[in-house]
C-alpha cells in the first residue's frame, strides 16, 4: 500500500544525530555524538532508595492516574524556587509538569502558532525543538549566532518582516549545539524587541544549573513585566533524563492551553518520576548536588579541551564553554564538513555530529561539528581526541 502522510510530518527527516548514532553500535567506535549526562553523575543509589520508599509507603500514588497539571507537591516546590529567582509571579503565572522540556517546547509552539506564523530561532539550534516546530508548519527563521548570542539587528529585521504570531526560541545558557551563553545585554535586547514587536519568547534552560566557570546571568523570564516569556526547565541534566520530567512556567492563560494539550498527548507525566524528583529535592542538599555535577563536567570539559589543544590542527577553532555538555568546532573555510564527519566515523571510528543537523535547513552552509564531553569516559576522551586530531592534521596541515 502507498501511504499518504500528513503535511505536518511528510517533510520531517530522521535526526542526523540518530543516523550517526547507528554507527556507535560498533564497539570500536568512540562516540562524541551523544548529548547524555555523564554516567558518573547519576545519583543511582538515592533514586533507588526514594523509589523503594514511594512503593513501600504509597504505591497507589505512583501507579494511579493523577491530575494533568502535575504532582502538586512538586509543582508547589518548583513555583517557590522560580519565585525566589524572580521567574514566577503567583498572581499572573502558573506551572505545568511536562514529559521533559521537549514537550514544553512543543506545546509552546502548538498553543501559540498557526501554520505560517513566524517562529524565530537561533541558528544553529537544538534539533529536537526544530523538528517539533517544523511539525506545525510554522515559518522558521534562523538568526545567526555571534559572540554572546543572536545578531540583534537581524533579529529586529526578522520581527519587522514577520506576519501573524511571533515566537522567539532561545537557549541562553550553554546553548546546544554551540555551548555559547547569551550575554546580559543581548538578553535585555531580545526582551525589548519582543515587547516592541508583540512577540513571545520561549526560554529553554536545560543546562543552566551546569555552570562550572564564570558568573550566572539572570534569565529573560526574570525581566518579564508583560507576560511575554515562557520558561522551559528540566530534570534531565540535573537528575536523570529517563525520568522524563520537565516543566513550563508561563502566564496562566498559556498554561491553561498547555494543560489541554497535555490531556490530549499523554494525560499526565509519570507520577512515580515526579514523586522521585520531589523527594530528591526535599531530602538532598541541592547545592551540594549541583556542586558535584559541576565538578564532573568541568573536569571532563577541561580534559577534552586540553587534548584538542594538544592534538588538533591549529586550523580548527572551537568554543570554550563555561558550562553544559558541548564544544562546537569549526573546520577551515571551504571544508566539506559532511565528508569530514563521515570519514571520522567510517575510517577512524570516531562519531561526531555534523553541524547541518542543527541548522534551520540541512542545506544551509556550515563547516562546524559538535563534540560532547559528558558521555564518553575519560579514557575515551583522551584516545578519541588524539585519533580525531591526527585526522585533522592529515586533512588540513
Amino acid at each position: 500500500m502507498n501511504y499518504k502522510f500528513s503535511d505536518k510530518v511528510s517533510g520531517l527527516q530522521a535526526s542526523a544525530i540518530r543516523e550517526i548514532l547507528k554507527f556507535t553500535s560498533d564497539p570500536e567506535v568512540i562516540s562524541f555524538a551523544a548529548g547524555n549526562p555523564a554516567p558518573e553523575a547519576f545519583p543511582k543509589e538515592k533514586v533507588a532508595e526514594i523509589s523503594a520508599e514511594i512503593f513501600n509507603e504509597d504505591p497507589i500514588l505512583a501507579l494511579q492516574y493523577s491530575v494533568t497539571e502535575g504532582y502538586t507537591p512538586l509543582r508547589n516546590l518548583l513555583k517557590e524556587q522560580m519565585e525566589k529567582k524572580g521567574c514566577f509571579n503567583p498572581e499572573t503565572d502558573d506551572l505545568i509538569i511536562t514529559s521533559g522540556a521537549q514537550q514544553s517546547n512543543e506545546f509552546a509552539c502548538k498553543v501559540l502558532c498557526n501554520e505560517g506564523d513566524t517562529l524565530i530561532t537561533e541558528a544553529p539550534s537544538f534539533i529536537g525543538s526544530l523538528n517539533a516546530f517544523r511539525s506545525y508548519n510554522v515559518n522558521l527563521k534562523g538568526i545567526e549566532l555571534e559572540e554572546g548570542g543572536m545578531n540583534i539587528s537581524k533579529l529586529e529585521q526578522a520581527l519587522k518582516e514577520s506576519e501573524g504570531q511571533k515566537l522567539i526560541y532561545v537557549i541562553p545558557n550553554f546553548q546546544n549545539p554551540t555551548g555559547d551563553t547569551m550575554s546580559l545585554e543581548k538578553r535585555k535586547a531580545v526582551y525589548e524587541l519582543a515587547c516592541k514587536y508583540n512577540a513571545v519568547i520561549l526560554e529553554d534552560n536545560p543546562y543552566g544549573d551546569l555552570r562550572f566557570d564564570g558568573e550566572d546571568v539572570c534569565s529573560i523570564k526574570s525581566m518579564d513585566k508583560e507576560g511575554r516569556v515562557i520558561y522551559s526547565g528540566s530534570f534531565s541534566k540535573i537528575l536523570a533524563p529517563g525520568l522524563r520530567v520537565g516543566y513550563a512556567c508561563a502566564p496562566k492563560e498559556i498554561i491553561q492551553k498547555m494543560v489541554i494539550c497535555k490531556q490530549v498527548a499523554d494525560v499526565h507525566t509519570t507520577i512515580w518520576s515526579q514523586a522521585v524528583c520531589y523527594k530528591f529535592m526535599q531530602q538532598c542538599d541541592m547545592d551540594e548536588h549541583f556542586a558535584s555535577l559541576r565538578e564532573v563536567y568541568k573536569r571532563k570539559c577541561n580534559l577534552m579541551l586540553e587534548n584538542i589543544e594538544k592534538h588538533f590542527s591549529k586550523k580548527i577553532n572551537y568554543t570554550r564553554p563555561q558550562g553544559g555538555l558541548f564544544i562546537w568546532c569549526n573546520l577551515p573555510e571551504g571544508s566539506d564538513m559532511l565528508q569530514f564527519c563521515t570519514k571520522a566515523v567510517k575510517d577512524y571510528k570516531i562519531a561526531v555530529v555534523p553541524g547541518t543537523a542543527f541548522m534551520i535547513n540541512e542545506t544551509d552552509n556550515t563547516t562546524s561539528f559538535r563534540l560532547n564531553f559528558s558521555t564518553p569516559t575519560d579514557e575515551q576522551i583522551v584516545k578519541g581526541i588524539e585519533i580525531l586530531g591526527r585526522m585533522t592534521k592529515e586533512m588540513f596541515d
